[in-house]
């Protein structure tokens, strides 16, 4: 059964640029799979921010990140990367990463949906 572990998150200032990870376990690679990340935040509905076919490398992003996260895979298609850049304050909240065969990345991102669920990593940001 497919894992998902994510990493990277922390605490930054505004403008601040951070990379997040998702790594997969129990399987050698993600090629059947659509990965995205999703931000989850108190009294807020959860987002798809940025997703990923990663046999086509089709990506999809939310309007609010748009031009400033940029979503990758690695050379063995085993991790997906969520840089993000200039930092705000409302970027705050759970990164988790998701895992999600037969759909686009849109459909993914606008759904908010995947089969596979990582436990998240916290990202702060300071004003």
């Amino acid at each position: 059964q497919l894992r998902l572990v994510e990493s990277g998150g922390g605490l930054v200032q505004s403008g601040g640029s951070l990379r997040l990870s998702c790594t997969a376990h129990e399987i050698t690679s993600l090629a059947l799979y659509a990965v995205g990340w999703f931000r989850e935040a108190p009294d807020k509905e959860r987002e798809g921010v940025a997703c990923l076919s990663i046999y086509e490398g089709d990506a999809y992003y939310a309007d609010s990140v748009l031009g400033r996260f940029t979503i990758s895979k690695d050379k063995v298609w085993n991790t997906v990367y969520l840089e993000i850049n200039n930092l705000k304050p409302e970027d705050t909240g759970v990164y988790r990463c998701a895992a999600l065969t037969q759909f686009t990345p849109r459909a993914m991102c606008v759904e908010k949906i995947g089969d596979f669920w990582g436990q998240g990593t916290q990202v702060t940001v300071a004003s």
